[in-house]
């Protein structure tokens, strides 16, 4: 039997050899550890710290120039020296106005016409606002003033090609109307059409709490009837229908549910249907064909009787023209429907057809002001999305030509250029898309000409998964934004600018003013 004390025990060397060996593989673990974290926070601290936005910055020196091939593309800085200022582009100072109304901004509880209350603003005490009414070339002079709404307020006239000054928009064309304070819009009522105005300032809030109003401008001289965009005296035979929804209850001009409005069998109606909710909403009249005479203020051409029903964007406005038969009509609005029908009369219960109208071979062909064939710049406005920062905070965010906000193309012209666009989804959802200050026509989408009447829009829907190409003459000098009416995507990022070089702009986004246009 062995002795225990001559167990073998291994050598000293050898032990120390050992620990040595398990403290420099956990210090080259610790390390390697180290190298992977820093491998990881670096990058996620530059894109933190990249995806800042400033607490205050211009519109003018936001992300890159982007020329569309035209004068200018071998630069990319933004040209805004030795041109005009915003506050230079103005609506007519002089002149007695022929409309002129104040509106009070107020931060309240209020009734809606069925008396569901709701947490919102109002413009007189009323949400929506007053409906204005103008005649073509009436100068128009509107005062705003902000009694209670504490982050401020503005009226921006959508789709209105109103002078660059008086567009409304926070920290571009004005700073936002303080507590207190006002601001007078004054501008020439040249387009003929059904409009809107709201609030550019916190508008994702503002706008879906209230702070809107419908506008139609009358052509000067109108042929009796609907038929054309009506005129003073004729309002009898001329319905605003605005779609809105509050805290979730759809509303056409402030009623839930179903209403209705008394009007005689026989009666030609131009019912002038605006949607100022974030998405598209199929809307139609149930119970007589109808024409649609005109989208975004804009008439059609040739337009022939339908049943289908009408898919309209977010931001959007579309006419349609009906005689009323004696078993009425009614106006369907995705949850809220307006019976239109001879009194006693209940107007028809059917739902709308499934089908829609197609503006893009609606209609009848006519030549177009300006020719796409010899634009003077071709842009792209590719709409994406991909995960990262944006002002610090992590998300999905939006993409402009796979640059997130406010990195992204701003999109440069000079007066006069004709210029086409293609914008492209690829994001997964849809996004009604508003360029301000200019109508563009719609020439193609997904490849597919278009066959009917000139489509002229402000506010044009675009799917996921669809490309239009669309066109415009660059014919309003300023900066405008061009941006996604769905106002809480707009404030995430899906939003840029059209830039006339040589303008620039005394006001700038947050600062002391506290402007937020989204």
């Amino acid at each position: 039997m062995a002795d225990g004390n001559n167990l073998e025990q291994p050598a000293a060397g050898a032990s120390a050899d050992g620990g040595q060996e398990r403290r420099t593989g956990r210090l080259r673990n610790r390390l390697v550890a180290v190298g992977v974290a820093l491998a990881v926070l670096v990058p996620l601290a530059y894109l933190w710290a990249t995806s800042l936005v400033p607490d205050e910055y211009s519109a003018t020196g936001m992300g890159f120039a982007d020329y569309g091939g035209g004068p200018g593309a071998s630069s990319s800085e933004h040209d805004h020296h030795g041109g005009k200022s915003v506050v230079d582009l103005t609506g007519p100072r002089a002149g007695t106005p022929d409309v002129a109304l104040t509106l009070t901004a107020r931060e309240q509880r209020f009734t809606l016409a069925t008396g569901q209350s709701v947490d919102g603003y109002t413009l007189n005490g009323t949400s929506p606002g007053p409906l204005i009414r103008a005649v073509q070339g009436d100068l128009v002079e509107v005062t705003l003033v902000n009694e209670s709404v504490a982050d401020g307020a503005t009226l921006h006239w959508h789709g209105i090609d109103v002078p660059n000054a008086e567009d409304g928009v926070a920290g571009v064309t004005q700073d936002a109307v303080p507590v207190g304070g006002k601001h007078v819009y004054r501008f020439r009522a040249e387009q003929a059409g059904t409009y809107w105005y709201h609030s550019h300032q916190v508008s994702s809030e503002q706008v879906r709490n209230g702070l809107f109003g419908t506008i139609v401008i009358s052509p000067r001289a109108a042929p009796a009837g609907p038929s054309a965009q009506g005129s003073r005296g004729t309002e009898d035979r001329d319905l605003v229908a605005a779609i809105h929804t509050y805290d979730d209850r759809r509303t056409i001009n402030g009623r839930t549910g179903s209403s209705r409005e008394d009007v005689a069998a026989g009666t030609r109606l131009r019912v002038r249907i605006v949607n100022t909710d974030n998405a598209l909403v199929r809307t139609g009249l149930v119970g007589a064909p109808v024409k649609v005479l005109a989208v975004d203020g804009q008439d059609l051409n040739g337009p022939t009787p339908t049943t289908d029903a009408f898919p309209l964007a977010a931001g959007a406005r579309v006419d349609l023209d009906v005689t009323i038969p004696p078993t009425g009509v009614r106006l369907e609005a995705g949850g809220g429907s307006l019976a239109l029908a001879p009194p006693g009369v209940e107007a028809p219960a059917d739902p709308l057809p499934s089908a829609t109208v197609d503006l893009l071979s609606y209609g009848s062909p006519a030549p177009l002001a300006l020719d796409p064939a010899k634009a003077d710049r071709a842009f792209e406005y590719r709409i994406g999305r991909r995960p990262g920062f944006l002002d610090g905070v992590p998300g999905l965010w939006w993409t402009i030509n796979g640059h997130k906000f406010p990195d992204v193309p701003m999109y440069m012209v000079t007066e006069g250029d004709v210029v086409t666009m293609t914008i492209s989804n690829s994001s997964g959802q849809s996004h009604p898309m508003h360029l301000h200050g200019h109508h563009a026509v719609v020439l193609s989408r997904n490849g597919v000409k278009s066959t009917g009447t000139p489509w002229w829009v402000d506010t044009l829907e675009v799917g996921d998964k669809e490309t239009y190409e669309i066109a415009f003459t660059a014919d309003n000098p300023g900066l405008w934004m061009d941006h996604c009416h769905n106002l809480p995507h707009a404030s995430e990022g899906l939003m840029t600018h059209l830039m006339y070089e040589g303008v620039s702009t005394p006001y700038v986004v947050g600062g002391s003013a506290g402007n937020e246009p989204e």
